[in-house]
């Protein structure tokens, strides 16, 4: 298929039909206009030769292949101006969303189909995480908590950003209920400043922790077994000192295949809804407010709340 002046109201409906029916692995191939011959917003006529097409860059195509649950492939020069494109079809059912462990402490054990996904490789999640701890200043802190930390990535990035000195005087606390994937974060943190607990949150209480100046969890407040409002204003009140600050991320995003695929994903329900990510992330908003914390919202495929003391 070359693509000349379909409008993509059209080729949404051609791809659909068309996507719907490839298995994991198979491909689609098509010719488009090459998005390097100029700098414009998709929709643009350009005449080529005597030629009608109209434009869209590299960003319009990748969109309508995550749309598809596709991926596209490295793109191949054609007959000028034209370039061929490809949609890989995504395997979707090695999702660690949908396949069962043995034990529901090790779904993000280091064995799991979880330990793939690395976020600080993605662009969309560093970023935004990076800008979280400058507005928190970390540089600044003396005792980090962090629920859910996994194998430590979060504490890697925060050690990575700053000078020896100031990292050593920080006290860091992370907690997981995977064994697995605390006992690699113990072999990765060995200094005497940061400690892991396999543990459930739920119970925190027993773990006598005292208070923190900046409570961090990515994606682990709205597990089913966590009584999320209840369990957040509990955090607050207990586990926080008053000049703490917090930095949450709620995913908006499902990991398919390989990708970071945009979009919240709701019980019931086929499409991408986001009603349940927003109704915790402005609760929380709302919550902290009222308790004096400036906060901001930011991101994309993890929506992070970053929240610091007026």
């Amino acid at each position: 298929m070359t693509i000349t002046t379909q409008s993509m109201q059209n080729l949404m409906i051609w791809f659909t039909a068309h996507t719907s029916e490839l298995k994991a692995g198979d491909s689609i191939s098509f010719e488009a206009v090459d998005p390097d011959i100029g700098d414009l917003y998709a929709g643009n006529m350009l005449e080529i030769e005597g030629k009608i097409y109209i434009y869209r860059g590299y960003k319009s195509w990748t969109d309508l292949a995550e749309l598809l649950m596709c991926k596209m492939m490295t793109p191949e020069k054609s007959t000028y101006p034209l370039v061929k494109l490809t949609f890989k079809k995504l395997e979707t059912k090695s999702s660690f969303h949908i396949i069962s462990q043995s034990s529901k402490e090790e779904k993000y054990g280091v064995n799991s189909n979880f330990a793939q996904i690395h976020k600080m490789e993605e662009p969309a999640f560093l970023y935004y995480y990076n800008q979280a701890l400058q507005n928190v200043k970390i540089n600044q802190r003396t005792s980090v908590l962090n629920l859910g930390i996994n194998t430590g990535d979060e504490f890697s990035v925060i050690k990575n950003s700053l000078d020896t000195k100031t990292y050593a005087n920080i006290n860091f606390v992370g907690i997981d209920h995977s064994q697995t994937a605390i006992a690699y974060a113990k072999s990765c943190f060995p200094e005497e400043n940061v400690t892991f607990h396999t543990h459930d949150i739920n119970d925190l209480e027993s773990l006598n922790l005292g208070r923190f100046d900046l409570l961090v969890s990515i994606g682990t407040l709205q597990s089913p077994n966590i009584n999320f409002k209840p369990f957040f204003m509990s955090l607050v009140q207990n586990y926080l000192e008053k000049d703490a600050a917090i930095i949450l991320g709620f995913p908006n995003s499902r990991w398919i295949g390989g990708e970071m695929i945009y979009g919240a994903k709701a019980p019931n329900y086929a499409m991408s809804e986001m009603s349940l990510l927003f109704n915790d992330v402005i609760f929380c908003k709302k919550y902290l407010q009222q308790h004096k914390y400036r906060v901001t919202l930011t991101g994309k495929q993890y929506i992070f709340l970053t929240a610091t003391k007026i």
